[in-house]
């Protein structure tokens, strides 16, 4: 990841719109999280969605070329995500958004996630059933992220998805709060801003003559 890159944000609520906001527009320009395979590995290992193991196995499958090409592929993904995020939030999400859904099944139809009984932690040492995944090529990359994705559309209500609010920031997050009072992606970030500006405000206001 490039030195002068802020680390990327997680505060969505919801993997599937972190992935979204990979590329995000945290001051005035906007930052790009996955602009390189090597970045998508990165992001993807900080997103919890693959394991310390899997850039390493998947770097010795890669054919020249091929990481930055399945990173070229996760953006175009990100971007068809963000028209149908767009067209959709705050509204509740009907079965006949289905038909929109051609690039995400594409993807989704090619993963080959398998299951395995295993003994679990220490503290809860009992057999659990856990799901893997076969990392035969860079492509299997994008697996995981279709799963995010779909996991936004079937379980989070699009009703309780927002824009922050914040001047320029194009970041998208699930309210979760009690009673949907969530404006800014983060209070440190363009919650302080907008603290700030409304400060800057008052204090250029001045009491009229006799008042």
């Amino acid at each position: 990841m490039a030195s002068n890159r802020p680390e990327p944000f997680f505060f969505a609520d919801a993997v599937g719109l972190d992935f979204l906001n990979s590329i995000a527009t945290p001051a005035d320009e906007p930052v790009e999280w996955i602009s390189s395979g090597d970045d998508l590995l990165e992001w993807l290992e900080k997103a919890g969605l693959i394991g310390k193991n899997v850039p390493k196995a998947v770097r010795e499958c890669a054919l020249p070329g091929e990481l930055d090409a399945v990173a070229a592929q996760a953006r175009a993904l990100r971007e068809w995500f963000r028209a149908f995020v767009e067209a959709h939030t705050g509204k509740k999400l009907e079965a006949r958004s289905v038909a929109e859904l051609g690039p995400l099944n594409r993807v989704l139809r090619r993963d080959e996630q398998f299951g395995q009984v295993e003994v679990g932690s220490r503290s809860d040492p009992g057999l659990h059933y856990v799901t893997q995944r076969r990392w035969r090529s860079p492509e299997a990359l994008l697996f995981p992220i279709a799963t995010a994705i779909a996991d936004v559309i079937c379980n989070e209500d699009f009703g309780k998805i927002r824009a922050c609010e914040g001047h320029k920031c194009t970041v998208f997050f699930a309210d979760h709060t009690r009673g949907g009072v969530r404006r800014w992606c983060s209070m440190a970030i363009c919650g302080n801003r907008a603290k700030q500006a409304a400060h800057r405000e008052r204090a250029t206001v001045r009491p009229k003559n006799g008042t």
